[in-house]
């Protein structure tokens, strides 16, 4: 089964909801020029998350699979697996939040309350990837139950 992991759907969409306004902060960017202090840490950051939360949907659904149908160990399998992943969502929200805090200081004074609200915003998004992850993982299994 082929999925798009929801981990990278929602890290793109944190991120693409902050990039205009930590964008606008910058005049554009020359080969000369080098990058934001910070991002080439916190891409490598972001990378390695994601490797994480792919990982664990693969997990998930490994488990959905070896329960066989039975809830109880699926619901089991699945708690322990969350839970297991979730540190590693909150290191990486903390880890953003850090970033755009960072480029917040930066930016003009004009654009920090958008960075800054934009921040607000994807914190709790980045850190219930987990959760929506086992939703995910769940309704896969439902759609692969046979209807009786």
């Amino acid at each position: 089964m082929s999925l798009v992991s929801p981990s990278l759907i929602l890290l793109v969409f944190a991120l693409s909801t902050l990039a205009p306004a930590v964008t606008a902060q910058t005049a554009p960017v020359t080969p000369a020029e080098a990058p934001a202090p910070g991002e080439a840490e916190f891409e490598a950051t972001a990378e390695a998350f994601g490797e994480k939360m792919e990982a664990m949907l693969t997990e998930m659904q490994t488990a959905v699979a070896d329960a066989g149908g039975d809830a109880a160990r699926q619901v089991a399998a699945l708690d322990t697996i969350e839970a297991r992943y979730q540190p590693d969502a909150d290191a990486f929200a903390t880890a953003f939040e850090a970033f755009m805090n960072q480029q917040a200081a930066a930016a003009p004074e004009t654009e920090r309350a958008g960075i800054l609200a934009g921040l607000a915003q994807a914190l709790p998004q980045l850190r219930s990837v987990p959760r929506l992850i086992r939703a995910q993982a769940e309704q896969a299994a439902q759609a692969a139950t046979p209807a009786p």
